[in-house]
């Protein structure tokens, strides 16, 4: 029996670092639908992973060292170690939210603010807003997502696909593997690569989607409008108007566009609707725009965001005599001179 334990938390190690065939991932869920008991304990196996994390940041970015220290918490009594989860949590407060998602839901439950649900089929990692975070995907690729980001990948990454799918922004340096192509997807646009650095930004709510290309090659999937793919060279930027669905292509300064990566706020004539969008989830606030007319105004802009305030920030925007503004506590009205 302690052996047929053993083999059931090495099964379930092996899941939570997104390791798991298809064939061992069946035998788990069919173990943890024989009883209520075995839900449990998987469930709490998943508290101690988490744990495991929370004990160095840098673990997030290196399974092998949290999977050692997971065996190590469970190793010896073959029964569940009681760890707070306050503690197994200090960290996703700071940084990404990581959720095991699937058909089948196994548990749900909110704890220090973080929203965690885990099951079967797809991994999640969410930044949530005021803050970024940074991750490597199974096949070496390096990721950072923007606040209020969310990426969704299967636990078939990097064997028999590399699709991704993005709703915010994020920045790649793709590990090059030409067997299989690299594929982010939002709802209006699809980038494909073989190997290379780029920054995407789609956020649902934004006028604009937004490729910019550092280093290689990319082809752009327009998905709001039938057409040829369009190819970027370095040092070029794509926008989709999610209007009317047009791609307008110029040459730029590419690696602005990753500014964020580093604590800036880079505006590259970026339209006050995705600006403002933008210091939202920066800055945690609410901002309207009150008159139609600034809605298609465009703004040139580099702010340091920890050291510089949101007060700040919209004092530049202020100075150009394009816009005003004023504060009501956690909101913020933008008006016409």
């Amino acid at each position: 029996m302690k052996e047929n334990r053993i083999d059931i938390d090495e099964l379930i190690g092996t899941y939570l670092t997104a390791r798991l065939d298809t064939s061992s991932l069946e035998e788990l869920k069919a173990w943890i639908a024989e009883s209520p008991e075995n839900e449990k304990y998987f469930m709490q196996k998943q508290e101690i992973w988490f744990s495991a994390l929370a004990g160095k940041e840098s673990d997030v970015y290196n399974k092998d060292v949290a999977f050692q220290r997971f065996k190590q918490q469970i190793a010896g009594t073959g029964k569940l170690r009681n760890t707070p989860l306050r503690k197994a949590f200090r960290f996703w407060r700071y940084a990404a939210v990581v959720a095991l998602l699937a058909a089948l839901s196994y548990f749900s439950y909110w704890q220090g603010g973080v929203h965690v649900k885990a099951n079967f089929s797809d991994i999640v990692v969410e930044a949530p807003l005021g803050s970024k975070t940074k991750l490597f995907l199974p096949d070496g690729t390096l990721v950072w997502l923007n606040a209020g980001s969310r990426l969704t990948y299967s636990q078939g990454f990097g064997v028999d696909n590399r699709k991704l799918e993005l709703d915010g922004e994020g920045y790649f340096e793709v590990y090059r593997n030409e067997n299989i192509p690299f594929v982010v997807k939002s709802k209006d646009l699809e980038v494909e690569v073989l190997g290379t650095v780029f920054n995407f930004c789609d956020y649902q709510e934004d006028e604009e989607a937004i490729v910019s290309l550092l280093k290689g090659k990319v082809e752009l999937n327009n998905l709001l409008k039938a057409e040829n793919k369009v190819c970027l060279l370095p040092n070029q930027r794509a926008s989709l108007n999610k209007t009317n669905g047009r791609i307008n292509i110029k040459t730029v300064t590419a690696s602005n566009a990753s500014q964020w990566t580093n604590g800036y706020l880079f505006f590259d004539e970026e339209l006050l609707p995705d600006i403002a969008q933008e210091l939202e989830r920066s800055y945690n606030v609410k901002i309207s725009i009150e008159s139609a007319a600034l809605m298609q105004l465009r703004f040139y802009g580099n702010f340091i965001r920890r050291e510089q305030s949101l007060n700040e920030v919209l004092e530049v925007l202020s100075s150009t005599g394009k816009i005003r503004y004023r504060t009501e506590g956690r909101n913020v009205v933008l008006y016409e001179p």
